[in-house]
């Protein structure tokens, strides 16, 4: 197969030329982007925000990879402060999880779109590009949040190339080749987004619903690693946000760090997940977050212990309307801000000392301290209290009343 050389022409409202800022990750897809964009007449300048999951090394590669590629700049943005502020401590306090089993690590993506607005802004850009693809979700999520932000025109190339081949991988890796740049084996497999939340893998054996390969891993150990003792870990919270992990008081970002690469030592937080997309297909991926898994893990059971009845029922509902609201690409929408300040109203009193054991793929929150538990002396559930027998049994007549005698209405067949 040989790639065109030319690309699919452009829509009449979007400019030919002038600088672009291309989010770039150095992956097949943005990698791609890059020479494609110059052939079409632009200057690119790649962006490359820094939300976790690499190394020093890695970000010295993803430079090196975008100037290669024909960049005429690259800026590096550290966003580790504002994931843990907006995106972290948020979706610790909401609980919430998509379908109630994948914790929004998609979540970077509104970062990472509020930065490209700001640089393009700077430089005077004529429009901004990102590369993903027309079959998922994250071209919602940057469409509909650049939107928001900006008027400048989105080009999206890797969703052009929808019309031009059914098969975008192998031909990215074949226009690449072509043009005398690499292209590491794995990226031609995988599409592999990392950040601090965790990472996700998809593509290859994964989409089609077979066993991943025991390759598809980013942060957990396989099982024949695994550590034979299990480890003890301490987190301390205030208002509902971690602050120290075994006494020692760290940034957010650090602590989520060392979580990741103590728990994922054990096999932590590695899943397989299929859920319902935003264009109408079944997603399928694997995704791993041991930080993520140990920070929830470890509130939940403190903030059980420490809000009323009430507030834990309702409490859900709010979390589970965030958890929709930032997965289908509506961060921008006021109505986060709104659940936003009633879920953090609720941690006022989440303060206190949880002890996690990793051990097996598993995190459990074993003990835990807190000056605002919701206890009280002389009253321990199914141990000791102090009411009388009198009492109890008052309070289950009335407490069971009305099923009681709708109960005795069905049995004597009243209304039948």
């Amino acid at each position: 197969m040989t790639p065109p050389t030319s690309p699919t022409a452009q829509a009449e409202s979007k400019p030919n030329s002038g600088t672009v800022v291309l989010a770039f990750s150095g992956g097949l897809d943005t990698s791609y982007c890059v020479p494609l964009l110059l052939e079409q007449g632009y200057q690119i300048i790649t962006l490359f925000v820094d939300t976790g999951g690499v190394s020093d090394a890695e970000v010295d590669a993803i430079e090196a990879r975008a100037l290669e590629l024909g960049a005429a700049r690259h800026v590096y943005h550290d966003a580790g402060g504002e994931i843990w502020n907006e995106i972290v401590t948020p979706l610790v306090i909401s609980g919430a999880a998509w379908h109630g089993q994948y914790p929004l690590l998609c979540a970077d993506r509104y970062v990472i779109a509020r930065r490209m607005v700001t640089l393009a802004e700077e430089v005077g850009a004529v429009a901004i590009a990102h590369g993903c693809t027309g079959m998922g979700n994250d071209q919602v999520r940057f469409d509909v949040s650049l939107a928001s932000l900006t008027d400048l025109p989105i080009l999206a190339p890797i969703r052009d190339l929808g019309e031009q081949t059914s098969t975008p991988r192998q031909f990215e890796a074949d226009y690449l080749t072509q043009r005398g740049f690499d292209v590491p084996s794995k990226q031609s497999r995988y599409t592999i987004n990392h950040n601090c939340l965790g990472a996700t893998t998809s593509g290859s054996e994964i989409d089609e619903f077979g066993a991943p390969a025991d390759d598809a891993r980013e942060m957990t150990a396989p099982r024949s690693q695994w550590p034979a003792e299990p480890e003890r870990i301490t987190l301390d919270f205030v208002d509902g946000v971690c602050t120290a992990i075994d006494d020692e008081h760290l940034a957010g970002p650090e602590i989520l760090k060392a979580l990741n690469r103590r728990l994922g030592a054990h096999g932590v937080g590695r899943s397989i997940y299929t859920g319902d997309t935003m264009v109408g297909l079944k997603g399928r991926i694997v995704f791993e977050c041991p930080g993520i898994t140990a920070l929830r893990t470890a509130h939940r059971a403190l903030e059980e212990t420490i809000l009323t009845r009430s507030q834990n029922r309702f409490k859900p509902h709010a979390g589970e309307a965030w958890a929709e609201l930032v997965y289908s690409g509506l961060f921008f929408e006021p109505l986060r801000e709104d659940l936003e300040a009633f879920l953090a109203s609720t941690q006022r009193f989440v303060t206190g000392r949880v002890a996690l054991e990793a051990c097996a793929g598993r995190c459990d929150a074993v003990a835990l301290t807190s000056p605002n538990m919701l206890t009280r002396a002389g009253a321990t559930y199914a141990q000791a209290s102090d009411w009388s027998a009198e009492e109890a049994a008052g309070f289950i007549r009335l407490f069971g009343q009305s099923s009681v005698i709708a109960s005795k209405r069905a049995r004597a067949g009243v209304g039948v």
